[in-house]
């Protein structure tokens, strides 16, 4: 066999494999996922098949119920399916609320073309004085679409019990104040409402970090229906091998052909 065809052969040997490592590594390292944040509500240790199953049972938000600025009950068990946006505000706010606004807006701007995934809720943390029609103008001073960006309202205790219980608001900003929540943050939920992250609302990094998360956990699959790729990865050396093996007996052949023509 000549040099030419002793690197083919070994070209058919190596690329079979080189390619197989090269998809395994980009499959697991291609996408990061936003983690869940909290310690999980419960771990179920099971056996199935002779092995140690772990089941991770994560904190997810309870429903709330609100009203918004159009005078609708809303809650987020009405939200199914949708990845989740929540700030907190009062339309009397001199300080940080309107430029919260702002870049709420911004991000539901940058979310126009497919609002069909995501739910942005500002809640008033003063719903004694921010009735629906003060809501309303609230909203319409940032031109918010009023079916996809939510300011809402309700009962102040059921209010406070959700952001420090549920969304953990004190976690996410030590600084807070439990009396009266004021805080910077944006709060993201996934589709099952477990809380993937809080954002500083005033950071142009982490909103755009905010604006490439919010797809990502749309698309999320859940873990015990794995994509049909994933479970190809393991029988990907043998596909692999036996296109190389391919390769080889083609050029033996040839070599052969090319052989008896000289001959």
């Amino acid at each position: 066999m000549n040099r030419k065809a002793l690197l083919a052969l070994a070209l058919a040997i190596v690329m079979p494999l080189a390619g197989y490592y090269i998809v395994k590594y980009y499959s697991q390292q291609a996408v990061h996922m936003p983690p869940r944040y909290f310690t999980p509500d419960t771990v179920i240790v099971s056996e199935k098949n002779g092995k140690t199953v772990i089941d991770t049972v994560w904190h997810r938000v309870k429903n709330i119920t609100f009203t918004n600025q159009l005078g609708k009950r809303v809650s987020l068990d009405s939200l199914h399916g949708k990845v989740i946006v929540i700030d907190f505000f009062f339309t009397r706010c001199p300080s940080i609320c309107p430029g919260l606004a702002r870049n709420m807006k911004r991000l539901q701007d940058a979310f126009v073309k497919n609002d069909s995934i995501v739910q942005f809720i500002s809640i008033s943390v003063d719903p004694e004085h921010d009735s629906v029609p003060q809501l309303r103008k609230f909203a319409d001073r940032y031109n918010a679409n009023h079916d996809t960006w939510w300011f809402v309202t309700g009962d102040k205790k059921e209010i406070y019990d959700f952001a420090f219980n549920e969304l953990k608001a004190s976690l996410a900003d030590k600084e807070v104040d439990t009396a009266f929540l004021h805080t910077e943050n944006f709060f993201l939920l996934d589709t099952n409402r477990v809380v993937r992250g809080w954002y500083n609302g005033f950071d142009s990094a982490k909103q755009s970090q905010l604006v490439r998360d919010i797809p990502l956990l749309r698309l999320e699959k859940n873990k015990k229906a794995p994509s049909v790729l994933r479970d190809l990865i393991p029988i990907l050396p043998i596909v692999f091998i036996a296109i190389g093996i391919v390769i080889v007996v083609i050029l033996i052949l040839n070599n052969r052909k090319n052989k008896q023509r000289n001959a």
